[in-house]
């Protein structure tokens, strides 16, 4: 008991919680700006935090800091310009800019601050309590149920596509075919790269969903004649009301839990658990939900499970030695620097640095609400400003964040490209989504196809012998049946639009 006592008063240190709040402004920031995601703001700040010869727990809570901020910073832009800061928010550009369209930003942005806080206090309290037992089930996935699981997300593709479904499976080939680009995972041989050094490495994910989100914006609020003078619609904002939040509190309870499983499968992603949270808000749809034209469940759905996610991605990372994600990949050298080994042996030799990441978790997620909901307002009335002065603050951020990736003018030129080919996409009546989607899961379905033919025991039918696999595949079956049967009208982010 005197034990347990004395970790909690670790995880109190106001040391710790100061750095942790200071991550939290940071990532906030971070994630906001368009291409600056969770993981290069934590590995920008990574040296930082050493040159301040911070203890391991200052530095970590300062990591688990940005990497809240920032995942929860990339609704702010994902909601008021269409623009996902970070690829997490994608999914919240479907219903969040809707809502601003409508003039209710502000309580758009209140959904997503409370959704975000919500599901990140849920992941953090699951990770507190329960992370030895979701780390072992996550031992059982292996390359066949990773393929499953990448196959599954690949069939949201027809729930997320509106009311052609024939055009967001395009639009998902289109984007699997961008991600055949580059060195062969499994073979090492290089794909059409045209003679292009710079496609050996693939065409850069960050610039295709700049370029699909922002620059395609800006290209068509140039084509609708911005000098002119255009209605801005009038900003509605107001705090939802408890009764409000009670009716979407089963939202707030299947997005959280589903991002926190999502989060704690070694690979998956914050990105993933958005559009798996919000196919399965979709599918639980009733006749009076608008999924696509501004549904409040929509934005609740996607940011609650891309928070909770960071949780998730910690379990992992801390009880096996294995990172969830890319963030948790940085963070775990970090702890390695300084000396520790994640793993089952970090509980019981090093519980002073243990309990802290868990109460610094749980903390940081409290600043942020307290930041999202106290900035809410302000941001919100950032919509009222003339277009004369957004699309050109929007087209340097949007180039700042290409750059920034590789240091490259060519990402750039890849975002500005890929603008014209989403201009071209929303005329078109093409959904950008699926792109997305397509970029993120492509490349895992194929690496771990080929990881798993390489097995000796390779045979197709252990897709289907294997538990999780065959699951996973009955859910993607079920998935793709219930989106042609059940056409809805969906929108898309800025398709169709007025």
């Amino acid at each position: 008991m005197n034990t347990f006592l004395d970790n909690v008063i670790l995880a109190l240190d106001p040391a710790s919680l100061g750095m942790a709040a200071i991550g939290v402004l940071a990532g906030i920031v971070i994630g906001a700006l368009p291409g600056l995601t969770a993981t290069m703001g934590v590995t920008l700040l990574l040296p930082f935090t050493l040159s301040l010869d911070l203890t391991p727990q200052g530095s970590m809570a300062m990591l688990i800091g940005i990497y809240v901020g920032a995942i929860y910073g990339g609704s702010i832009t994902a909601v008021l310009i269409c623009t996902p800061g970070t690829p997490a928010s994608a999914a919240t550009t479907l219903d969040g800019f809707p809502m601003t369209q409508r003039g209710e930003a502000g309580r758009a942005l209140t959904l997503s601050t409370l959704a975000s806080f919500i599901g990140g206090l849920t992941s953090a309290l699951i990770m507190t309590f329960l992370s030895p037992y979701l780390s072992r089930f996550g031992l059982r996935f292996g390359s066949y149920e990773y393929f499953s699981l990448a196959v599954f997300g690949l069939s949201m593709i027809v729930t997320i596509s509106g009311n052609d479904p024939v055009k967001g499976i395009l639009a998902g080939i289109f984007g699997l075919l961008i991600a055949t680009v580059g060195v062969d995972p499994t073979a090492g041989v290089p794909r059409f790269w045209f003679g292009q050094y710079e496609l050996l490495d693939g065409v850069g994910f960050i610039p295709v969903l700049i370029g699909l989100f922002a620059f395609a914006q800006v290209f068509e609020e140039i084509t609708q004649r911005v000098s002119e003078k255009v209605a801005i619609p009038k900003l509605q904002f107001s705090f939802p009301s408890l009764l409000e939040i009670s009716q979407y509190w089963f939202t707030y309870l299947r997005s959280s839990l589903i991002g926190t499983f999502v989060g704690s499968l070694p690979g998956a992603g914050c990105d993933i658990a958005s559009f798996v949270s919000y196919n399965e808000a979709k599918r639980a749809a009733r006749k009076d939900d608008c999924f696509g034209q501004g549904d409040p469940k929509g934005v609740i759905a996607s940011e609650a499970a891309n928070n909770a996610a960071t949780g998730g991605a910690m379990i992992p990372m801390l009880t096996l030695g294995v990172p969830g994600d890319a963030v948790t990949a940085v963070m775990l050298s970090a702890l390695t620097i300084q000396g520790l080994q994640p793993g089952p042996s970090l509980f019981r030799d090093h519980p002073e640095t243990v309990y802290p990441i868990f109460g610094c978790m749980i903390f940081a997620n409290i600043v942020m609400v307290i930041a999202g909901l106290s900035a809410a307002r302000f941001l919100a009335r950032l919509i009222t400003l003339d277009k004369s002065i957004m699309l050109p603050i929007i087209c340097v951020l949007s180039v700042i964040g290409a750059y920034s990736i590789k240091g490259s003018m060519f990402d750039v030129g890849t975002a500005i490209v890929m603008g014209g080919v989403g201009l071209g996409m929303r005329r078109g009546g093409f959904p950008a989504s699926p792109v997305v989607l397509a970029l993120i899961l492509g490349p895992m379905a194929e690496r771990n196809l080929g990881q798993a033919m390489l097995l000796p025991d390779f045979n197709l039918m252990n897709f289907l012998t294997r538990k999780i696999s065959a699951v996973m595949l009955v859910l993607a079956f079920g998935t793709v049946l219930f989106g042609l049967l059940k056409r809805q009208p969906l929108g898309e982010t800025g398709a169709a639009r007025e």
